[in-house]
């Protein structure tokens, strides 16, 4: 069944076109993600789907009775805490109860039979009612949306003193606890972290109801959505696959697209050669001949009824990063001994240890509010930690870009901050901007006019032409659109320094990082692999944290933290584990084995893995 069905719809701002003549179709049960570039119009267009926008041309048509869920301004719950915010999702249910215990207050007086009779029957049809449309399930159900976002702790706060981050998310669990026919989600994932994303992913995916999303997380995208919406250049695309499958398809439907532009082109090129020929073949005769010019009028005619392709853009415009690292650092770049922070009477997290050398990819993940860019303020000297040293290497050169860069800063111009940090004049420094997608006019706007987006790119100008060997990262792909974050991504991996980085995004993190750093319930977890190794790794780790005054204690007689020495443990006893095996199956084939050359050979493997394993049995015990 149709849900939503777009006819031909358009929009403007201010003269500019957003886009036009857009028509889809959105079937019930589907679960599309809407992509494209920052400026594209695709929350202008959730907001026409939405029916908050108007529309300057065409028609939407929704399905009879349909209910919409859109999380746009959140309002202003005055005087109401956060759990009565989220019971108002369901107002029918809680008039319905109201009624139900006012029916039981009048049922309990000295009434008439009959009129008991009348009250009984009126109760059951309403119990009914209740029990089907889940009334029993209501703090269940929000206390499973509560933990999924991790809202808990703002349950009994008052509404209207939370920050804008938690509003969101309280909205966000408003919109999810009325499940609406129609969920219209734009950048759900902002704000939440990590197991909050995946919990969000887990629940979308089991949603009864028909779901269109907004989001440049790719990871995210390809857990949930079926169907994926392209909008680029005011036109619409639908790809019946999720976001992987969608960039494989549009990479084969550009260069199909191409080589029937490039074959139309030949073909108009013969015919228009062919019209010249014959006109002036039909010129050259004596007299002219009127039935070749008749031919060369029928071919042109022809030629204008031809519906002419346009050329497929296969090169979009992208930022042009290229970080330089000339001078190295020394091996050790950051050190964390033993370091522990705490904020009043809460406690951040207790002697972690971490080690980042010279070339690594390491990463910080964590649940917000864990002290993620807490350890990245210790590194970069803006705050300090309440016990252990925080080192950093010999001629390391940091480059820091922040989730929060430029928010300080007033009315400067775009040119004026760049060559703030960059020594060039300004038409240089324009050319460099234009890098950076900041053409013409563009490099005189004010810093804070600017979106999210723009301030990176604009920070991202400037850490290129300076001179560092350590890129400390805190959320870099936080507003950038896709295309920007894999231009990112290929300007990181050409990097030859170090980068250190706390992130949300797992496409990111998986495909640039090699060592994961995990903060939890006040302690640093160390995996020696990508995140979802990471993840795979942490749930298989079982500590019990000690009191804190035996925690100090024990961390002091030895160095290492627990957290690591633990996952080293887990690590050395899988290789183990696997040349034990290696080893047993070599000596059964062994026994079957009576050619003397072949023989010597596996005999010489043998003796290799028994040294190897009791390099391993060494190390285990030098760890433990």
């Amino acid at each position: 069944m149709i849900v939503c069905s777009v006819n031909h719809i358009a929009k403007s701002f201010g003269g500019n076109i957003i886009f036009e003549d857009l028509s889809f179709e959105i079937h019930e049960g589907n679960r599309v993600g809407l992509v494209g570039r920052n400026g594209s119009g695709k929350t202008t267009l959730l907001k026409m789907l939405a029916n908050q926008e108007t529309i300057d041309g065409g028609v939407i048509h929704w399905k009879k009775g349909l209910k919409i869920g859109y999380l746009a301004q959140i309002p202003d719950y005055k005087d109401l805490t956060v759990k009565k915010v989220l019971k108002t999702a369901f107002a029918e249910l809680v008039e319905t109860e109201s009624k139900l215990q006012q029916l039981e207050f009048e049922m309990g007086q000295e009434l008439t039979p009959i009129h008991l009779q009348r009250l009984m029957d009126q109760y059951g049809k309403l119990q009914d009612d209740f029990i089907l449309n889940g009334g029993y399930e209501m703090d269940a159900q929000m206390d499973r949306v509560s933990h999924g976002l991790n809202i808990v702790e703002l349950l009994d706060k008052p509404f209207s003193l939370l920050s804008g981050g938690e509003k969101t998310k309280v909205g966000l669990a408003l919109s999810l606890l009325k499940k609406p026919e129609l969920l219209l989600l734009d950048e759900p994932t902002n704000h939440l972290d990590l197991m909050a994303i995946e919990w969000l992913g887990t629940f979308l995916k089991e949603y009864s109801g028909t779901i269109i999303l907004i989001s440049h997380d790719r990871y995210f995208l390809d857990e949930v959505v079926t169907k994926v919406l392209e909008m680029e250049d005011g036109e619409i695309e639908l790809y019946h696959t999720n976001f992987s499958g969608f960039v494989k398809e549009k990479e084969e439907r550009l260069l199909r697209e191409f080589q029937e532009y490039q074959e139309q082109q030949r073909k108009i090129k013969k015919m228009k050669e062919a019209i010249k020929r014959l006109r002036e073949w039909a010129n050259r005769a004596n007299p002219p001949s009127a039935a070749l010019h008749k031919r060369a009028t029928n071919m042109q005619r022809a030629l204008d009824r031809i519906e002419k392709l346009d050329r497929p853009k296969l090169d979009v415009k992208k930022m042009a990063i290229d970080f330089e690292s000339n001078d190295r650092s020394g091996k050790d770049v950051i050190k964390l001994e033993n370091v522990s922070k705490s904020f009043g009477s809460r406690t951040l997290f207790g002697n972690v240890n971490m080690l980042v050398q010279y070339k690594d990819r390491t990463a910080i993940v964590g649940e917000n509010g864990t002290g993620k860019s807490t350890l990245l303020k210790m590194i970069l000297r803006e705050c300090e930690s309440d016990h252990g040293s925080v080192k950093v290497g010999s001629n390391v050169k940091i480059g820091y870009l922040s989730q929060h860069v430029f928010q300080s800063i007033g009315d400067e111009r775009v040119i004026d901050v760049f060559r703030s940090e960059v020594t060039v004049n300004e038409g240089e420094a324009r050319h460099i901007l234009a890098r950076f997608l900041f053409y013409g006019p563009a490099v005189f706007r004010k810093v804070n006019q600017l979106s999210g987006g723009e301030r990176m790119r604009l920070r991202l100008a400037q850490l290129m032409y300076q001179d560092i060997n350590l890129l400390v990262l805190d959320e870099p792909t936080n507003h950038l659109d896709i295309d920007s974050c894999e231009v990112l991504e290929e300007a990181l991996e050409q990097f030859n320094g170090t980068i250190l980085a706390v992130s949300h995004d797992r496409y990111f993190l998986n495909k640039l990082f090699n060592k994961i750093y995990w903060l939890q319930e006040g302690s640093l977890y160390f995996f020696d692999g990508n995140y979802d190794w990471a993840k795979g790794k942490l749930s298989a780790i079982k500590v019990v944290p000690p009191t804190e005054p035996e925690m100090v204690q024990k961390k002091v007689l030895k160095p290492k933290s627990l957290e690591v020495v633990t996952v080293k443990v887990v690590n050395l006893e899988e290789k183990l584990e696997e040349l034990e095996a290696q080893i047993h199956s070599l000596k059964q084939q062994m026994e079957s084995v009576n050619d003397i050359e072949v023989l010597q050979k596996y005999y010489a493997e043998l003796e290799t893995m028994e040294i190897e394993r009791e390099q391993l049995y060494s190390q285990l015990d030098e760890v433990v």
